[in-house]
């Protein structure tokens, strides 16, 4: 059993290089992990509140075609 930061990290070091990377990825990930579930319950919230906006008709759609275009003029 591994007993200290040092020994993990030494541990890490001799792993292929795609094994050094996913583990990289996870450690960072677990890191984000508080953050990614507020963000995600945040986005939850807003959809819905933009759902029953547009369901209530307090709100009108715009088709992607026009979004793209208006998004492609800007950029000109």
């Amino acid at each position: 059993m591994l007993h200290s930061i040092s020994e993990l990290a030494l541990h890490g070091k001799q792993l292929p290089p795609a094994e050094r990377e996913q583990l990289v990825d996870e450690l960072l990930a677990s890191l984000n992990e508080p953050a990614v579930t507020q963000l995600d319950a945040a986005w939850s919230e807003e959809v819905a509140r933009r759902l029953k906006a547009y369901d209530l008709g307090n709100v009108k759609a715009i088709s992607a075609e026009d979004v793209f275009a208006k998004a492609r003029a800007i950029a000109r």
